[in-house]
């Protein structure tokens, strides 16, 4: 008995209050990390900018993401790296994961033909190790996690915030331009509420590091798919049938029947002068074809409208 009160009647009372406040013992959380939902909705406006995508279904290669932030945040390139594969997923293009190793190890082979050290096979190494069209690669060069909280006399708050700086780049591997080179910011918070002293303690959370990460990669995608938008169509002969001409587009280009295409016929090595890398090829204008009807998500169907002599491997480019 406490004054007339029983054990019983003080605990029917304890738990009243906690009714009445609308809370449970375990903490409340706000901002959980969800697929590719972001705290500035970029995801939004990557997924609108995606539908306005054009061109094939582009392979580009992801260089693991080095981690160069001061403190050494554990795992922050590696889980940049699998973040952005998402990311690039979803945008409507083909991502392939690569290490730094196997990088280095490209361009000594790259080196080496074009010295003629080594004989080229087949397949050339400048054309990557899945026939890569562009490259993506890195770093996290800051990240950041502040707590801020607030607390009144039955309940209390914490806020994790964490930031994040990113440096990366997009580069086209046929002819080695840089198109995007730029340094992207991302943040995200993290909320948990609790009542007199319950479910307060705080421990690691991944789920904020992988938040900001994101937020800072899906706004960089989108300046990228942008940068992406503004270049020509390119894509190459796939196979030749009497007057039909197949072409890597299909309907993931969204190109309507009726468009016109120029072929142009690849020629020798453009070598610079200085470095002594090949940095392109010339190219010949042999003529045009007209895009008839797709045959699936990557290949269409065309006509010949002007030119002759055509063959596998031509390159085909949008009249931009």
């Amino acid at each position: 008995m406490i004054k007339g009160l029983s054990f019983r009647s003080v605990l029917l009372c304890f738990f009243a209050v906690f009714l009445l406040l609308g809370t449970g013992c375990g903490p409340k959380v706000q901002g959980t990390v969800k697929d590719d939902v972001t705290l500035t909705e970029t995801g939004d406006e990557l997924a609108d900018i995606g539908e306005l995508y054009r061109g094939p279904l582009y392979n580009v290669a992801i260089i693991a993401f080095e981690n160069r932030t001061p403190s050494k945040a554990i795992d922050v390139g590696g889980a940049a790296t699998e973040i952005l594969r998402s990311i690039v997923k979803k945008s409507g293009l083909e991502p392939i994961l690569l290490t730094s190793r196997e990088l280095s190890e490209q361009e000594k082979l790259i080196a080496l033909e074009q010295t003629g050290a080594v004989r080229k096979g087949k397949k050339e190494s400048t054309r990557g190790f899945e026939d890569i069209d562009y490259r993506i690669s890195g770093a996290i060069t800051s990240y950041a996690e502040v707590e801020e909280g607030s607390k009144s006399l039955i309940s209390k708050s914490k806020t994790l915030v964490a930031k994040v700086q990113v440096d990366y780049a997009l580069v086209d591997i046929e002819s080695g331009r840089s198109l995007v080179a730029d340094t992207g910011y991302g943040e995200y918070k993290k909320k948990t509420g609790s009542t007199l002293g319950f479910g307060t303690k705080s421990t690691g959370d991944a789920s904020i590091r992988d938040g900001a990460l994101r937020d800072a990669l899906t706004k960089a995608m989108v300046r990228m798919v942008e940068k992406l938008n503004e270049e020509p169509f390119v894509s190459n002969i796939l196979a030749i049938e009497g007057e039909r001409v197949y072409i890597r587009a299909g309907t993931k280009s969204r190109f309507k029947p009726g468009t016109v295409f120029n072929v142009y016929r690849p020629g020798s090595d453009l070598v610079d002068p200085t470095t002594g890398r090949v940095i392109g090829k010339s190219q010949r204008k042999i003529g045009s074809v007209k895009l008839t009807e797709h045959q699936g998500l990557n290949v269409s169907e065309a006509k010949l409208k002007s030119g002759s002599g055509f063959k596998k491997g031509d390159i085909v480019r949008s009249q931009k």
